[in-house]
């Protein structure tokens, strides 16, 4: 009878008992960032080209856009690059004009920035107006 009584309470109390607590189960999620909605949508793509060859510094700005309204248009848009404490490297406007609907439009642009390492790029404001 007493056995019965040590393997029941074994059991109960869990088993193997080594004095750690078990981690924690739940699990952290990162956030995805948000889509860009409206007229912002319509820049696919903006990012940091680094041509740099020879020891000679040659960074661009490259960029996708596809017009999605029903109407020719012209796309304005401020920007900066920041490093990774936050600091503004460098910044700008860009301007792409007369984007039939539809069409989608490739542009480039120099920038003065000496490397892309741990560089991020904001769009600080973004505009789409109807082109005449």
């Amino acid at each position: 009878m007493i056995v019965i009584v040590v393997v029941v309470l074994v059991i109960a109390v869990g088993g193997d008992d080594d004095g750690t607590t078990p981690a924690p189960t739940d699990t952290v999620t990162e956030k995805t960032p948000q889509e860009p909605q409206g007229e912002r949508a319509d820049l696919i793509s903006f990012q940091l080209d680094d041509r740099s060859e020879a020891g000679l510094t040659n960074i661009w700005l490259v960029w996708t856009i596809k017009n999605s309204s029903s109407e020719k248009s012209n796309y304005s848009w401020d920007w900066e690059a920041v490093d990774a404490s936050g600091t503004r490297l460098a910044n700008g406007s860009q301007l792409d004009t007369n984007v039939q609907p539809g069409q989608t439009t490739r542009g480039e642009y120099p920038t003065t920035l000496k490397s892309v390492k741990g560089v991020k790029l904001n769009i600080t404001s973004f505009n789409r107006t109807t082109s005449n």
